[in-house]
């Protein structure tokens, strides 16, 4: 039994007429009566009564009813779920994200992707870099949102989302100036609380750098591979940090947030979208493209 079968049908049992459904379908009203007649033939029973008054249910007519309506009902939701997969506006998508992309990034590009795919579902989890290279190649996420440069095996997309200047994040002891400001050398005599060496090695080794180049020994004298355990670190006075200007948002005890005097000579922190490249467009190119235009 074909969809228009079921389609017909309904017609004629609201228009209560094969002429006015057959108007309101578009269709000739002989293609419309052969139609029903092949529905009653394959289900064995008359579904209308015909007269000059119009067509009457009959009773199997009327017990079908309900079934059939929510039959058409289901099948067309089916059709438009498909179509708007098909299109990148429906479906499931698993986004990995580092805590600063938490800040502003990440909301505002849910937020105008769900205004264009309202049905889509989004798995949402805080991940490391190097978590979040293993889940991309592993195919356990459809997007990372991480710090780049990055090295992912596969074929990857990339696309450069924000650049963010880092600020210290410092304990009460570490001198701060009149101006607000701490001193590079003073962060390097402190030690440096930071994300290990397998995380974002080329953003350690220009800070490192940078500190060298003031004169100072560069020293990281604790890793933690989350930004709320850099924090804690910091408020335990084992040593100060630099972190995106956007994690100033949260107010953490016993950590203050400075800008740095010498900030010229620190690099920039770049957030980027990877995710799989694939040879029709996907839920994640729509995703990203979104992100990147709400940035």
């Amino acid at each position: 039994m074909h969809i228009h079968h079921l389609r017909h049908f309904l017609a004629i049992a609201e228009a209560g007429s094969l002429t006015r459904a057959a108007d309101r379908l578009g269709v000739a009203q002989p293609a419309l009566s052969q139609s029903i007649k092949k529905m009653e033939a394959e289900l064995g029973v008359p579904l209308f009564t015909r007269s000059q008054r119009g067509a009457v249910l009959t009773t199997a007519g009327q017990a079908i009813l309900e079934d059939v309506k929510i039959s058409v009902a289901r099948i067309d939701a089916a059709q438009s779920h498909a179509r708007q997969i098909g299109q990148g506006l429906a479906g499931t998508l698993r986004i990995a994200f580092v805590a600063s992309a938490s800040f502003e990034l990440l909301p505002h590009g849910l937020l105008a992707h769900r205004r264009l795919a309202p049905n889509v579902k989004y798995v949402l989890r805080e991940m490391s870099n190097m978590e979040q290279v293993g889940a991309l190649e592993k195919g356990e996420i459809d997007v990372a949102v991480l710090y780049t440069p990055e090295a992912v095996n596969g074929r990857m997309r990339q696309r450069l989302l924000s650049r963010h200047r880092l600020v210290a994040a410092v304990h009460d002891d570490v001198p701060v100036g009149a101006d607000g400001k701490v001193s590079l050398r003073d962060l390097a005599r402190e030690g440096l609380v930071f994300f290990g060496q397998d995380q974002v090695p080329h953003l350690r080794g220009e800070i490192l750098s940078a500190m060298q180049r003031m004169g100072e020994e560069a020293r990281v004298v604790q890793e933690a591979n989350r930004t709320m355990t850099v924090l804690a670190c910091v408020a335990a006075k084992c040593g100060v940090s630099l972190l995106s200007h956007l994690t100033q948002a949260i107010a953490y005890p016993g950590v203050r947030f400075c800008e740095v005097r010498e900030r010229q000579m620190l690099p920039m922190l770049e957030v980027s979208a990877i995710w799989p490249a694939r040879s029709r467009p996907t839920l994640a190119d729509a995703f990203v493209r979104v992100m990147a235009e709400a940035a």
